[in-house]
């Protein structure tokens, strides 16, 4: 898991070092467009993306994503 972890955690800061390549392989997002601004709101959106995969690596490599994951999924199992 922490192999995977450092691989996900280094997959986003790639994008958000180089999100302006990552716009110009897959171009504008219009939901990114549409919440995050006129201008750059898809680069915006992938810098976004970048910090989220940064935070599950960091997780993934410190053995944390599993009570996460418990914790935010609580709201939809207590009632089962």
């Amino acid at each position: 898991m922490f192999i995977l972890g450092i691989f996900v955690f280094a997959a986003g800061v790639a994008i958000v070092i180089k999100s302006e390549a990552v716009f110009k392989i897959f171009g504008r997002i219009e939901f990114f467009e549409k919440h995050l601004g006129a201008e750059g709101g898809s680069r915006l959106g992938w810098k976004l993306v970048g910090m989220l995969f940064i935070f599950i690596g960091i997780l993934m490599m410190t053995g944390l994503i599993g009570g996460f994951l418990g914790w935010l999924t609580t709201p939809l199992t207590k009632f089962q």
